[in-house]
């Protein structure tokens, strides 16, 4: 079982930065593919960026947004740049065992992003 909890969502100002960060408990992360999703009210849920495998990144996030894990923290981040308030959202981590398929195992309870214009 894992554990997964984010944070470092906040409000901040067009075309500012943030560093989300996702931890996890209970077991190494290292084996795992970890992703970041998101999703805006009244809106699918999407994913922004994968790592695990090959690195993934959304169309709309390229360029802007980096995916790093630090294995030793056992940590995820997810550095956003250059932010746009089409980037608010809610944003989750989520980690599977097979890097490139299958349903997400578990996933973090979420943490508010939200860009001012």
């Amino acid at each position: 079982q894992v554990q997964l909890v984010e944070s470092g969502g906040g409000l901040v100002q067009a075309g500012g930065s943030l560093r989300l960060s996702c931890a996890a408990s209970g077991r190494t992360f290292s084996g795992y593919a970890v992703g970041w999703f998101r999703q805006a009210p009244g809106k699918e849920r999407e994913i922004v960026a994968r790592t695990g495998g090959n690195t993934y990144y959304a169309e709309s996030v390229k360029g802007r947004f980096t995916i790093s894990r630090d294995n030793a923290k056992n940590t995820v981040y997810l550095q956003m740049s250059s932010l746009k308030p089409e980037d608010t959202a809610v944003y989750y981590c989520a980690a599977r065992l097979n890097y490139y398929y299958g349903p997400w195992d578990y996933w973090g309870q979420g943490t508010q992003v939200t860009v001012s214009s």
